[in-house]
């Protein structure tokens, strides 16, 4: 018989554990835009060897599973010397992948930008270092908006792969209550809950900037 008892007691401890999922999802965004918009830069360089660069980068971090990055970073990093704790793996290479799907969005975003607005920015003597942050890439996050909060949404969902190297975030946690208390249907839809309303406060703070800037 379903027991909404069972998850009442145990969704304060599946809330808590949502942290895990926030920082990771967050904190891999923001590096995956940082890093995203060096790959785009090299993609659209003038210089044929950093476009095969970022090439290669793409298509290796969108053609080999998130969760085969996550073993091998977890397991490769001490064996070449650097031992990290596994939050700060999980964050590097889920930041790394998003990276790669990211820099496509600005690259997408940069080419619906007019290309006579770099021109005259050049032509009254900005340096091409300003062009970009000042005038390119502000623009092609707006563009990128909507597809920004889609991947940040992902990597929320994404997160919970990040089990696989002993992170203990929603997942992880309902996957213990749910052997604990022989309960696995409602500690798994409480969860399924969690990830819901997390989706959904992105979704619709992604709205209400997308709104805001285009006022």
């Amino acid at each position: 018989m379903f027991s909404f008892q069972t998850i009442v007691e145990n969704f304060p401890v599946l809330l808590g554990s949502a942290r895990y999922t926030l920082l990771i999802s967050v904190l891999g965004c923001i590096e995956g835009l940082i890093l995203g918009a060096v790959i785009c830069a090299a993609a659209l360089s003038n210089k044929r060897w950093m476009r095969r660069i970022a090439a290669l980068y793409v298509s290796f971090f969108r053609g080999v599973p998130l969760l085969i990055q996550l073993l091998a970073a977890y397991y490769l990093l001490p064996v070449i010397g650097i031992n990290v704790p596994a939050l700060a793996a999980a964050v590097l290479t889920v930041g790394l992948c998003a990276a790669a799907y990211l820099s496509e969005v600005l690259r997408g975003s940069l080419n619906a930008i007019p290309q006579g607005q770099a021109e005259a920015a050049a032509a009254i003597g900005m340096a091409p270092r300003d062009v970009w942050i000042r005038i390119l890439l502000p623009q092609a996050l707006k563009i990128g908006l909507p597809a920004i909060v889609n991947e940040l949404i992902l990597l929320v969902k994404a997160s919970s792969l990040v089990t696989v190297v002993g992170i203990v975030e929603i997942t992880r946690m309902s996957q213990s209550i749910a052997a604990a208390t022989y309960r696995p249907l409602e500690i798994y839809l409480a969860a399924a809950f969690i990830y819901l309303v997390i989706n959904l406060v992105i979704a619709q703070a992604g709205r209400m900037l997308e709104r805001r800037l285009t006022v």
